[in-house]
């Protein structure tokens, strides 16, 4: 509790000092009554965070800027005697970095990460992990425009409307570069995932502009980061690929962007991930992932085209597999039903709008509210979305370890179930512990 001393007269007595009484007056008059009264304030009226951290069990705190002197991140709450060196946040780092492809923005970055604490003799201290990338390819002037007038659908105005300044040069925390501070500690959950409990988190590019993959051409059950990794826009269909990719092709060279939608699948997820209410599981991923740059849409397992059905249509009926499990024949729950994982696919897809700085006139205004025309410079990608896949695993990875954490707090301190519940550990505590086998992750 928060506490401040205030002071109050009481009895209609003057204030000290108060020259309204004559001085023969106020010696004959009584002091004034002094009570002092203790105030106090509930700590959940007091402003907490300010929209850089996630998580409650693992938490990630994200600082930097896009064309200061680098982004990172702080990760608290790791658990202890994991594996960790920078090679395995990297690999990750490297499928969002800039300058990959022709289809992504120019700016040359290498995006080498470094930890500095929170990690010993490659292991996990169970300290907090501080990651830093510095930045080393900055281009201010390229944003002096930005100074005087505002990018249309971009973060300039309303950062000027939320707090009255705003780092003009690359957008400042609005700037995807942000997100570095999430797919470091995103590649960490993912060990810790695959380690504990055997998840893999997959996503790919799915649309571009209007290039749609039909679901029936992915397997996912037997999906590959290899397939996915096998072209620049990351779709693991060949032919639409290419498609997707000279549709980058034809906006790109007109100075022009498009949108599209990752998809996301979740395989050997834990059941019973996600708690009842406020904060069911489908509700905890469609934040995360809608805090990423340029999101405008979320759904998962039948999503809106589920509202076609009937219920007898849309219901996944139960059966009891080989192994004496419950299953469900289908997935229209997507992985998750009353707010808690089931132990199926979980499948999501989250929509990103086109790039909104590109190099075409537009109207806009100037800070002195004066209409202008302006053409946005910088380096930019005129698709998001190839980009964006390692973003949305990173994001999905980071609400799973954390719901794992709590899960396990909670309802598997103490010996659980046997007849209705399996334990959240697949791998065994040696296999945990042992360095070499984090390179096979």
């Amino acid at each position: 509790m928060a506490s401040s001393l205030t002071s109050k007269s009481i009895l209609g007595s003057t204030k000290p000092g108060s020259s309204s009484l004559s001085p023969e007056l106020r010696r004959l008059s009584s002091p004034a009554v002094q009570i002092s009264i203790r105030t106090q304030t509930k700590k959940s009226l007091q402003i907490q965070a300010t929209g850089s951290s996630y998580g409650t069990h693992f938490r990630v705190s994200t600082f930097g800027e896009s064309h200061g002197g680098g982004v990172g991140c702080i990760i608290d709450g790791c658990p202890p005697r994991i594996p960790l060196s920078e090679s395995d946040l990297q690999f990750d780092l490297d499928r969002r970095r800039p300058g990959q492809s022709r289809i992504t923005t120019p700016r040359k970055e290498t995006d080498t990460c470094r930890i500095s604490s929170g990690v010993s003799e490659g292991m996990t201290t169970g300290t907090p992990i501080h990651v830093f990338v510095p930045n080393t390819d900055q281009r201010g002037l390229d944003y002096s425009e930005m100074s005087v007038a505002y990018r249309p659908s971009h973060a300039d105005a309303t950062y000027d409307m939320k707090y009255g300044v705003r780092s003009v040069q690359g957008g400042g925390r609005s700037s995807a570069r942000e997100t570095i501070g999430r797919v470091a500690p995103g590649a960490l959950a993912k060990k810790i995932l695959k380690q504990f409990a055997g998840t893999e988190i997959l996503a790919y590019v799915s649309q571009v502009h209007q290039v749609v993959l039909p679901e029936d051409l992915v397997d996912h059950e037997n999906l590959t980061l290899e397939q996915i990794e096998n072209n620049i826009v990351r779709c693991p269909n060949p032919e639409y690929a290419e498609k997707m990719i000279a549709a980058i092709d034809a906006v790109r060279t007109k100075g022009n962007s498009v949108g599209g939608v990752v998809t996301c699948i979740v395989r050997n997820a834990p059941r019973g991930l996600g708690t009842p209410v406020f904060d069911k599981l489908e509700a905890e991923l469609a934040k995360a992932c809608m805090s990423l740059p340029a999101t405008k849409g979320f759904e998962f397992g039948s999503g809106f085209s589920g509202t076609f059905l009937t219920g007898l249509e849309h219901n996944d009926e139960f059966y009891t597999d080989e192994n004496g499990r419950i299953r469900t024949k289908t997935n229209r729950s997507g992985g998750i039903q009353g707010g808690i994982s089931n132990g199926e696919i979980i499948n999501m897809r989250v929509a990103f709008k086109p790039t909104s700085t590109i190099g075409r006139k537009q109207n806009t205004v100037t800070r002195d509210k004066k209409e202008t025309e302006m053409i946005a410079r910088g380096r930019h990608d005129p698709c998001v979305v190839p980009r964006a896949v390692p973003m949305v695993e990173a994001m999905v990875a980071l609400v799973l370890v954390d719901q794992l954490m709590a899960q396990y707090a909670q309802c598997h301190l103490f010996p659980i179930n046997p007849e209705l519940q399996e334990p959240l550990r697949t791998a065994s505590p040696v296999e945990l512990e042992q360095p070499q086998n984090a390179a096979a992750l």
